[in-house]
């Protein structure tokens, strides 16, 4: 079971709304919108990186052939 605690460092304190009738569906949306940002800056890795420029130069090789 992951740590709860670590989730609630991840997302950024906010303002409760008052009432949204999403209930403990904004909260959710909250930490999920946190943990995507973190992932999104996460730099993306070489051996990716690589992967996709062999891809363009067969995309490349094959539109030249045809």
């Amino acid at each position: 079971m992951k740590d709860k605690t670590k989730m609630n460092e991840m997302s950024v304190p906010r303002m409760r709304r008052t009432d949204d009738g999403l209930g403990a569906n904004s909260d959710i949306g909250a930490k999920l919108r946190a943990f995507y940002g973190a992932v999104q800056d996460q730099p993306i890795p070489d051996k990716f990186l690589d992967l996709l420029e062999k891809l363009d130069q067969v995309e490349e090789a094959s539109k030249r052939k045809g």
